[in-house]
């Protein structure tokens, strides 16, 4: 019984030790998506004009058929989407030609334009998400995340959390390169 009472404790010990050394190894902004290998979830969204108001005609998924594009939600309210902003100017620089499109979540769309406004706008369209419902069918966990479309409408890749600098070089010009091969 002594036994017990001596080696249990320790064995609980070594089991959590084993259990934190693989926890700390996976990457909490790579939290698996269920959508990633699938096709894009379908909308048909408002876009913002540069003055703040919203579009008439509504903008649908599959006007961005056949072509490479970045999902990018963010909202004005979200302090972490200033910290990634630069990256995303940075983004659009290094390939003018990369469809990002930018999805307002949640957010009133006169605040989006003024923040755009203040910080600059990387996107080639920026959608209203006002109710967050499209982010729901994207499975938004909160702002910032962002998504790499392939050409086939096909979700690839799924970035929780601010992107960093090394976005573009480590996640967004490989799987260019790959879609140019395929072409």
């Amino acid at each position: 019984m002594k036994r017990i009472a001596i080696w249990l404790p320790i064995g609980l010990l070594a089991g959590l030790i084993v259990l934190f050394v693989f926890g700390l190894q996976n990457d909490p902004k790579r939290i698996p998506s269920v959508l990633i290998g699938k096709e894009a979830p379908k909308f048909a969204l408002n876009t913002l004009n540069k003055d703040g108001s919203i579009s008439q005609p509504k903008i649908s998924s599959t006007s961005f058929n056949g072509q490479v594009w970045l999902l990018n939600v963010f909202a004005s309210w979200c302090v972490t989407c200033q910290i990634e902003h630069k990256h995303l100017m940075e983004i659009v620089k290094m390939n003018p030609n990369l469809m990002l499109v930018g999805l307002a979540y949640k957010d009133d769309p006169p605040a989006t334009a003024n923040w755009l406004k203040k910080f600059g706008n990387p996107y080639s369209t920026v959608l209203i998400d006002r109710e967050g419902l499209v982010g729901i069918d994207w499975g938004v966990y909160g702002v910032p995340e962002t998504f790499i479309i392939n050409n086939n409408g096909v979700i690839v890749y799924k970035n929780i959390g601010a992107i960093d600098g090394n976005f573009y070089k480590n996640e967004i010009e490989p799987f260019l390169g790959k879609a140019n091969q395929i072409n």
